[in-house]
């Protein structure tokens, strides 16, 4: 599995970003690293295996702007139990 946190420079909701992300980790008890990326993306955004949990789209596109969907805890979950569930089923 692979998790990314895409960031815009001096991103005002980085850190709670990276709070959900910890916190689904965590309470899923899963042991994986987080990629975190500084640049031109809708900042925050959180990819689970090149999908960002908000949208269901592939990757992100470039630019440096705030989202207004910001991921949640509720979708970050989400995505690793499914992301979890793929992988046992294989």
């Amino acid at each position: 599995m692979r998790i990314e946190l895409l960031l815009a420079t001096d991103c005002p909701n980085a850190a709670a970003a990276r709070d959900v992300v910890t916190g689904a980790l965590r309470e899923l008890d899963l042991d994986v690293p987080v990629l975190e990326r500084v640049g031109d993306f809708p900042s925050p955004t959180v990819l689970v295996d090149g999908v960002d949990v908000m949208n269901h789209h592939d990757g992100a596109p470039e630019m440096h702007a705030c989202r207004l969907d910001v991921p949640t805890a509720e979708r970050v979950l989400a995505a690793l139990r499914h992301r979890t569930h793929d992988d046992t089923t294989q």
